[in-house]
């Protein structure tokens, strides 16, 4: 087999997470994170978390995920709401818009890959995972941190973050 076909299969697999990115930012005005960081907040309690916790969810710096923060609060669709009884904290909360915007989303790619790979047997899966650890042992990757949902939009170089 040709080598070139893998890399092919790659391509293809970051081309369809890139259009589904700019599909969704144009169609609904916010990027994967920010569509991360809502269905984060709407499965928390009370549909609230603090920011540090919402960080560690999408697995992304302070001032990343402050800057998701803030363009989804310029939008209405989160609030910063100060803990009763410790002001110093604040609690970031999923607004009745944020939630509507929520229900107006399709299922994300990752969601969707998710649902199908649930149907394969344990075998296939430990098949997928041992020949994906394959391509991350080849590419010299094994210490890139990985976000817990499939997203482009994630700062190649950590210590010069990218725009949300």
């Amino acid at each position: 087999m040709d080598p070139t076909e893998i890399l092919i299969t790659i391509r293809k697999i970051v081309r369809s997470i890139n259009l589904e990115s700019k599909k969704i930012q144009k169609e609904y005005g916010v990027s994967i994170p920010q569509i991360l960081c809502l269905s984060y907040l709407h499965a928390s309690k009370n549909y609230q978390s603090t920011q540090g916790e919402i960080r560690k969810f999408l697995n992304l710096n302070s001032s990343t995920t402050s800057g998701i923060i803030d363009r989804l609060e310029s939008k209405s669709y989160l609030v910063r709401l100060p803990k009763q009884g410790d002001r110093r904290v604040v609690n970031i909360a999923l607004s009745s818009k944020g939630a509507d915007l929520l229900k107006r989303i399709p299922p994300l790619m990752h969601d969707r890959l998710t649902s199908k790979l649930t149907t394969l047997p344990n075998i296939e899966l430990q098949q997928i995972q041992d020949n994906l650890q394959t391509l991350v042992s080849l590419l010299d990757i094994e210490n890139v941190e990985a976000s817990p949902m499939i997203t482009i939009e994630e700062p190649i170089n950590p210590n010069k973050p990218e725009k949300n």
